[in-house]
Parts: structure tokens; sequence; C-alpha cells
């Protein structure tokens, strides 16, 4: 069960690595907002197909826990962090968002009493942390901070807490991880909807532009296929069989599957700091778990 859940959590954490060069392709036809909602409608249209059948949730106090996940790991978090890069360079949210497996150990620890801050994660966290640090800032020189967008970096991070603890108790209570997913999704969406009239372009011209380029749609298939529907499914299967704060301990691992993939697909450098700060997130995330 733990290998299973070590090997579900590598391939969440790949997955999840890629979406930031797919956002980017995107980007020069899309805007974030749209991307998000597109994304995500499609991985709930996926999780029904997958699963054609009705979920009874079992009461309205349930229903507003997967309300919660929906505004926090999804809806709130994913908006917050695309504003935070409108903000700050994209290397101090990396960081900052980073961070998310201690606030989801302190959490687990006030609010579930889960004894999870041992000297031991302490240490874990510092190591994989400053490997993040020297990932995310590559062959930069100077780390520029800017109150507005890492506050809003740091709020995105405080989402992802929050949604972790909300995921630990649907584990706790047996719901079936596509049936707790895409009921999740439905209430980001129905969150994302308000915004949908002033910030996606439903210009016919447009539209039939940017989704007849085939890039845009393998890599909105991607987003939406891979990594929300079965990322967030898997992921979800992953703290159920590590635990949620040593499961989130794999995103310190997010930064350099970026880099790595970045260096590929869109030709950005890896210097020695990269392999340096993979080298200390690995031991820091060994350390941790």
């Amino acid at each position: 069960m733990q290998l299973q859940g070590i090997i579900l959590g590598i391939i969440t954490i790949l997955i999840w690595g890629v979406t930031f060069v797919n956002t980017k392709v995107l980007l020069n036809d899309f805007n974030s907002f749209e991307i998000l909602f597109l994304r995500f409608a499609v991985a709930y249209a996926a999780l029904w197909a997958i699963r054609p059948r009705r979920f009874s949730v079992g009461g309205w106090r349930q229903e507003l826990h997967f309300a919660a996940m929906g505004l926090s790991g999804v809806a709130s978090y994913q908006f917050l962090e695309n504003c935070a890069i409108n903000y700050t360079n994209a290397s101090n949210v990396a960081i900052l968002v980073s961070a998310c497996p201690m606030g989801t150990a302190i959490l687990s620890s006030l609010i579930l009493k889960e004894k999870t801050l041992t000297r031991r994660f302490f240490l874990g966290f510092l190591l994989s942390m400053s490997g993040v640090t020297l990932v995310c800032l590559g062959g930069i020189r100077e780390f520029h901070f800017s109150p507005s967008g890492d506050c809003l970096a740091l709020c995105a991070m405080g989402c992802w807490c929050v949604y972790s603890v909300l995921i630990t108790k649907v584990n706790v209570k047996g719901f079936g991880p596509i049936l707790a997913i895409r009921r999740t999704f439905f209430w980001a969406l129905v969150f994302m909807l308000p915004f949908l009239p002033f910030h996606f372009d439903f210009d016919s011209s447009v539209n039939v532009a940017r989704f007849a380029k085939g890039w845009n749609l393998f890599h909105l298939g991607f987003l939406g296929l891979l990594a929300s529907a079965l990322a967030f499914v898997l992921w979800n299967r992953t703290c159920a069989l590590l635990g949620t704060v040593r499961a989130t301990c794999g995103i310190y691992f997010i930064p350099a599957v970026t880099a790595v993939v970045a260096y590929f697909v869109l030709g950005e450098s890896l210097t020695a700091m990269t392999g340096i700060g993979a080298l200390l997130t690995i031991l820091g995330v060994v350390i941790c778990g």
C-alpha cells in the first residue's frame, strides 16, 4: 500500500510539473481565467463519462464540505496563484506555494490533532525549501520581494493547505475518489460561473481561430484530462494511502519537474544551481518521509 501510494504520488507530481508549460503555451491565445474554466469543465465532463451515476452526498453538511473543497483547492487556489504572478515574478510564487507541506502539517496538527510537527519534518522542510529556492531562482542573482504579489501567493498556499485538510476528512468517510473529486469540480465551476461573462471571450471568430489550433486542443486536453481529472483522483488516493501531510511533501518536487520540462519543451536553461537544488529537495523529502 505504501509503494502504491508513492507510485501514484510520483505520477501526479510529474503531471502537475508539466502544467506550467501547458499554461504558458495556452496564454498566447487564452487568458488565465479561460484556461482555468475550460480545464475543469473538461475534467468534470470526463469524470461523468468515467462514472456516469449520481453521487448521493448525504446531507447539507457534507455538501458544504465539498463546496469548501471546490472553493479552496480549485477556484481560490488557482485564481490567487494566477493573480500573484501578475504582481510578482513566477519564482516568488513557486517558492511560496511550495511551502504548503508546512502549512498542511500545522493545520493537521491543530484541526485533526495529528502529530506531524517533528524535528525530522522541520529538517526535511528546511532542506526541501532550500532546494526549491535554488531551483526556482536558477540563474537569477537577486530575489525581489513584492508585498502584494507575495501575499497573494501565500494566500494561495493557505487555500491548498485547507483543501488538504478537507480531503483528509473525505478519505476518512470513505467516499470514492472519482465521485468525490467530481463533486469538488462541480462546486469549483459553480464558483467560477459569476465571472464567466466578464472574463471569457464569446466572440465566435476568435474561438474558431484558437480552437482550430491542434496544439491548443492538446494542451487543454492535457490540463483537463490528465492534470485535473486523473491527477486529482490520484492525489486523493495518494493522500489516503500515505497520509495527507506525507503526500503533500511531494509538492516540493514540482518546481524541479517544471524546470526540466521547460528545458526540453521551451528551451529554457538549466544551471548548476538547479541541479544542486533538486538534490537538496530529494534529500529533504527523504528525511520528511
